[in-house]
């Protein structure tokens, strides 16, 4: 069996991500960005489809973990009957370094360690060409394939089969290093790094960017580390925001509901866009707006849901037959089919952030503005167009109630944008189209039962409908969202968790899915502002749980199986945990 997704830990430089296990193994590292092709696939698959494992040789030895404090330099503690070691797996934040270091550092006795990787570049489909570099007492080993060239230096790995491994015993106050270096192939081979030099610029780093984090109360350790994870999933160079650092973890064990992820959202980095705000990173506002006019640059007719990290547009889906999937489940994709539909809540939440910024204190430059007014104008020509959903249904268009509700708040944000902060736009046309949406929704969009439904034709709820009083379009306490969470409970949490939909409806897809953490979340939120603090309480508690040993959430939850769904760490879930906590804190007794 695959391992348990809640076994992995991530590493980040900020440009792309590694998975670790607790075992010691790297099972998914895709260089020099986060949706590059795979050189270490075991994530999907097993250790033929690439790995790197280091730990002791000796079986049963036990093991503990940590990130040192608040940054993603991972501590694995062995401990074995001759002697303690631990193993600190960082990825170096250094400009122009893609790079894994892997130290081993002796704490007492003695430890047996043996290290052993697989090379398979492009997703397993390219076996590199693996030939000795080293030089006298400095090993080396340089793996090439197509583009990718890759050098590990560190203890002597001999060819064994199809795998390189090193045995050797670490005492202690010995530390022995193992650097992997990511380079172009048609370039030299990348240099050695100061390891002693690279790991504490990356620890201060990390350091310095969670000490601005202002967090209180039972979770804050929680709320860091998502902040921490949010911005590990942020480009450091595009400023794009990916939405988890996978693809292809199942929402449904051995199902199809598995999804690349390595893309940019709008709707999900608005949200994120929106956390950083919150909690005083005004700099990474700046920085996702300017992602943003690049990456929709053009003709407004032309934006998308999402983009490449780079703001690429072309990101067709395809699947991946060299990777047989997590624990079988089929199949492998690559590239994200949504990226061809409409969904109308999309300028919304970027209107809504955008505004978020600007009562921060972000200035409007002309440029940014009038890129909120090409949205806003082609908002007008779209209103009353169906889309498929914030949850991407593969079904038939709808009038989404969330999504209708999310067109009322982009032109609800750039009426306020023109009222409150003198900017100039066609606020007749947009107050006209606000109004004519909100009667719309009362129409169409309520059950007669008085709770809100998943769009205009069923009577079914959706969990996104808690997001209608977090952008205003009514209060948390008004009858139909009290009417609504009420319709929740009985139909979309059967374990007490909520699922996003029931998926007999205009889901598109076989099978079913877990419940979705943030949608969970979400409801904390709702709990609290309506005056059921201990709900929100319980609910927030049996959340958090779940996080794994190193604080990381999925994206879905198996209560029954009691383990982690779908891909890992999720910026959504993350974000979303963060939003519960600040309710909770602002609703404190």
């Amino acid at each position: 069996m695959s391992t348990a997704i809640e076994d992995y830990a991530v590493l980040s430089n900020c440009r792309s991500a590694a998975l670790v296990s607790r075992w010691g193994s790297i099972d998914w590292l895709c260089l020099p960005r986060y949706d590059s092709g795979s050189m270490f696939g075991a994530l999907l698959g097993d250790e033929s489809h690439g790995a790197w494992s280091l730990r002791p040789s000796d079986p049963d030895a036990t093991v503990t973990r940590h990130y040192d404090a608040d940054t993603f330099v991972l501590v694995t503690r062995w401990e074995t009957p001759t002697g303690v070691a631990e193993v600190h797996d960082a990825m170096p934040i250094d400009e122009g370094v893609e790079a894994v270091v892997r130290r081993v550092v002796g704490i007492s006795g003695e430890v047996d360690f043996v290290s052993e990787v697989r090379f398979r570049f492009d997703y397993a489909r390219a076996v590199p060409w693996v030939r000795q570099i080293g030089t006298g007492r400095e090993h080396a080993i340089l793996a090439v394939a197509g583009p990718d060239a890759v050098v590990l230096r560190g203890p002597r790995l001999i060819a064994v089969d199809t795998a390189h491994r090193a045995l050797w015993t670490t005492v202690a106050g010995e530390s022995v290093d193992s650097v992997l270096s990511w380079g172009p192939s048609w370039q030299e081979p990348p240099a050695p790094i100061d390891v002693d030099a690279t790991l504490k610029r990356t620890i201060e780093w990390w350091a310095s960017w969670a000490e601005r984090v202002q967090a209180a109360g039972e979770h804050a350790d929680l709320v860091t580390r998502s902040l921490l994870v949010l911005r590990a999933l942020t480009h450091a160079e595009t400023g794009g925001i990916v939405a988890a650092a996978t693809t292809s973890l199942p929402e449904a064990f051995g199902g199809e509901r598995n999804w690349d992820y390595r893309y940019v959202w709008l709707r999900d980095a608005a949200l994120t866009l929106v956390a950083y705000i919150d909690h005083g990173y005004l700099d990474a506002a700046h920085r996702w707006r300017t992602w943003l006019l690049r990456a929709i640059a053009g003709d407004p007719a032309d934006v998308q849901i999402m983009y490449g990290i780079a703001g690429e547009r072309d990101l067709p889906e395809r699947e991946i037959t060299s990777l047989p999937g997590y624990d079988g489940a089929r199949p492998v994709r690559i590239g994200n089919g949504a990226v061809d539909q409409y969904q109308a809540d999309v300028i919304g939440e970027v209107m809504v952030a955008l505004d978020a910024a600007r009562t921060a204190g972000v200035a409007e430059t002309t440029f940014s503005w009038a890129l909120q007014r090409a949205l806003l104008d082609q908002l007008v020509q779209w209103v009353d167009r169906p889309d498929n959903g914030i949850w991407e249904m593969r079904g038939d268009p709808h009038f989404f109630t969330h999504s209708r509700a999310m067109v009322w708040a982009a032109f609800d944000r750039g009426i306020r944008a023109v009222e409150e902060n003198g900017l100039d736009g066609e606020v007749d046309t947009w107050r006209q189209l606000r109004d004519r949406v909100r009667a719309d929704i009362d129409a169409h969009g309520v059950h007669a039962g008085g709770w809100f439904t998943q769009h205009a034709d069923t009577d079914e709820v959706d969990a996104s409908l808690l997001i209608l009083p977090q952008v205003g379009f009514c209060a948390y306490d008004d009858p139909r969202m009290l009417a609504t969470v009420e319709r929740m409970e009985q139909t979309l949490m059967p374990d007490g968790w909520l699922l996003r939909y029931r998926t007999t409806g205009v889901d598109g897809l076989a099978g079913d899915e877990h419940p979705f953490l943030a949608c969970s979340f979400w409801l904390v939120g709702q709990y609290a502002r309506t005056g059921r603090r201990d709900d929100a309480v319980a609910l927030m508690r049996r959340l958090t749980a779940v996080a794994n040993d190193v604080g990381l959430l999925s994206e879905e939850y198996d209560p029954r199986g009691g383990r982690q769904a779908g891909n890992t760490p999720q910026a959504l879930s993350h974000l979303a945990l963060v939003g519960a906590a600040d309710a909770l804190g602002a609703t404190a007794r």
